[in-house]
């Protein structure tokens, strides 16, 4: 059983699954409630999912690129349930979450997340046999600063856009279907699941997000 949790921006996301299916996911527009938000959040899904927080049995936590507040809560939530249950956590970089979701094609894929003050957070990916895997550390940027340095062919961009993006990009990219651009907790435990498989968990006391 593992649950998944994603605060690292104003659109949340909570999933649990039983390591066969998703058993039950949560989506929202959390503002800058993460505080007040979060907890009820998972207590009413696990809740509903019949599923006591003993029967536990892994985490996983959006690590970042993402706002400051909402990354330390959504980290500290998870790190104080791993303690508390000693189970084991495991944090994958927001823009992984992203990125996992889309199908394959060829060409440059580009993850983006708002980063305040019309700035982005963003990052470059290509597929491999593995699926998508980044190409370079994540960067902030301005979306008309977004292609800077990249040949535009096959550049598809996914992720928080809005209708800024759509102008200043215009028709020299590819955009990602609105149902893609929703980040989705069931994607994170699809990544920390590969992590547990092949043994892979981090330290509860010093993992740290991933600010830019």
């Amino acid at each position: 059983m593992l649950l998944a949790i994603d605060t690292a921006t104003d659109r949340a996301s909570l999933a649990l699954d039983d390591g066969a299916e998703i058993l039950t996911e949560r989506n929202w527009l959390c503002a800058n409630n993460h505080t007040v938000e979060l907890a009820p959040q998972v207590e009413h899904m696990l809740r509903t999912a019949g599923v006591r927080a003993e029967a536990l049995e892994a985490l996983a936590v959006a690590l970042g690129p993402g706002s400051f507040t909402g990354l330390r809560i959504g980290l500290a939530f998870a790190k104080g349930l791993a303690l508390a249950h000693m189970l084991p956590l495991l944090g994958v970089p927001t823009l992984d979450i992203v990125a996992y979701a889309q199908p394959k094609r060829d060409g440059i894929l580009l993850a983006v997340l708002s980063a305040g003050r019309g700035r982005i957070a963003a990052g470059a990916y290509r597929w491999s046999e593995a699926g998508w895997r980044a190409d370079g550390p994540a960067r902030i940027t301005y979306w008309d600063g977004l292609l800077r340095g990249l040949d535009t062919e096959g550049v598809y961009v996914c992720g928080e856009i809005d209708a800024i993006a759509r102008d200043t990009l215009g028709e020299r990219v590819s955009f990602a279907p609105p149902p893609l651009n929703v980040r989705r907790a069931a994607c994170l435990i699809a990544i920390a699941r590969q992590r547990l498989a092949s043994g892979q968990t981090d330290d509860s006391n010093s993992l740290a997000p991933l600010y830019l």
